[in-house]
């Protein structure tokens, strides 16, 4: 999970500050170095490390810290406001043209996902009701050009291609010619990637950015790779001028400094992570709500989005009449069980519930979760119809069969059970008008 090793460490350090009644000027010196280890074991930019701990410890320092009734969770407080201005301070949207068409020109060095990563941005662009195309602007790599039309299956987007073409910026400008003449409003140009910043990779990018005059040019860097993702981000700004930057990967960084430096050394914000290899898996930057899932406060906004985005409302509307009518079946439980699943797993939704500590859960107990509903689809599934439609028919011979159907424990059918018959008893008690109306969870808890 992004940042998990820095979230530790700044968790652990703000614990022993929040159980002090009075702070001295020697407890911050002594928190302020745990900050500084934790930022630079999190491979964060040594200047930018060196500027922020100053800032924090000067504001922390202030009268009004030191004699207010709670030090602890004013420093905590400064921490939080000095991440959020470090990460970019607020969400930085993309710039859609006010001609109604809008070109956005990728770029990055080979080997960031960059390919993939137009895929996904056309399928966000989807969700946000736009009308995207894609181009296949990478005249070096065959391969490059299947990818991005395989891609482009998949999230059901057109792709352009003109295998035959040497020229880059051509292939671009005739491809915003065929978007426009489709209706389409959104072009992502997906270019050619170099080992290194060369200046051939830099003066074709360069073509294509005056031939088709992009509204947003976007550099997509791998966040596994720490501060050479910063000082590409860096190169590629100093010679092309970039607008964002995409970092993928970041649910596979535990450290996370190279989203930390990024704003600070380039000027340019992060505008979007990759939190998966799903095409979905792209999310949004926000600087206020990562801060909060770093210092161990959740990201309840992010959640509930997550929960907006797979909630349907027919079907929240019958399971609310279901409810009403006491007829929650174990069709309905295994569907419940499916809304978690998209919203990315147990082991995301942990990631940004607050309070929980990150420590406590380990991957054991989280690949142990998503074992155990992997095992109750399969007993749900050696069901007959009548027997998931009608629960209470599940005598002791039923149970023993969907043991051996399944290839579970007479146990582990009864556990299931209890799980079901106590979240039918939860929902009961949820299901008052005032609740239905309200929850935007519907979908999820009922």
């Amino acid at each position: 999970m992004a940042f998990e090793s820095l979230s530790d460490r700044l968790q652990d350090t703000f614990k022993k500050l929040r159980g002090k009644g009075v702070l001295t000027e020697e407890d911050i010196d002594k928190a302020m170095r745990e900050v500084k280890l934790a930022l630079l074991e999190a491979d964060v930019n040594f200047k930018v490390v060196k500027e922020f701990v100053a800032e924090v410890k000067e504001k922390a320092l202030g009268s009004d810290v030191l004699k207010s009734l709670t030090p602890g969770q004013q420093v905590v407080k400064i921490v939080n406001d000095e991440l959020i201005d470090l990460l970019g301070g607020t969400n930085s949207k993309l710039t859609y043209s006010p001609s109604g068409f809008t070109t956005i020109l990728m770029v990055g060095l080979q080997g960031t996902g960059k390919t993939t990563t137009c895929g996904k941005l056309a399928a966000w662009l989807k969700r946000e009701g736009k009308k995207p195309m894609l181009a296949a602007c990478d005249i070096y790599r065959p391969a490059a050009i299947d990818q991005l039309e395989i891609v482009g299956k998949q999230v059901n987007v057109p792709v352009y291609v003109e295998r035959d073409n040497r020229k880059a910026e051509e292939i671009a400008l005739h491809a915003k010619a065929e978007a426009e003449k489709k209706g389409l409003n959104v072009l992502i140009v997906d270019t050619a990637g170099r080992l290194q910043i060369d200046e051939a990779l830099m003066e074709e990018l360069a073509r294509i950015k005056q031939t088709v005059k992009p509204h947003e040019i976007l550099l997509v860097v791998d966040a596994l790779t720490g501060q050479d993702a910063v000082n590409a981000a860096k190169g590629f700004n100093e010679r092309l001028g970039i607008d964002g930057i995409i970092m993928t990967k970041m649910d596979g960084d535990s450290r996370g400094g190279a989203a930390l430096s990024a704003k600070k050394v380039t000027g340019k914000p992060v505008k979007f992570i990759g939190m998966g290899e799903k095409l979905d898996a792209l999310e949004p930057f926000h600087p206020e709500r990562m801060a909060s899932r770093i210092l161990g406060m959740g990201d309840m906004m992010t959640l509930i989005e997550k929960a907006q985005e797979n909630y349907d409302e027919e079907k929240a509307a019958a399971l609310e009449k279901k409810l009403r009518r006491n007829e929650f079946t174990l069709e309905d439980f295994l569907d419940q069980m499916g809304e978690v699943r998209n919203m990315g797993g147990l082991a995301k939704i942990l990631d940004m519930l607050p309070g929980v500590n990150k420590k406590e859960v380990t991957e054991d107990a989280i690949d142990s979760g998503e074992k155990e509903f992997a095992q109750m689809e399969a007993i749900i599934r050696s069901m007959t119809y009548e027997e998931r439609r009608k629960p209470e028919i599940l005598n002791a011979s039923r149970r023993k069969r969907i043991a051996a159907g399944s290839g579970m424990s007479v146990t582990k059918v009864n556990q299931l059970i209890k799980k079901y018959e106590d979240a039918k008893k939860l929902m009961k008690q949820m299901n008052n008008p005032n609740f239905m109306k309200k929850s935007r969870f519907r979908g999820l808890f009922g």
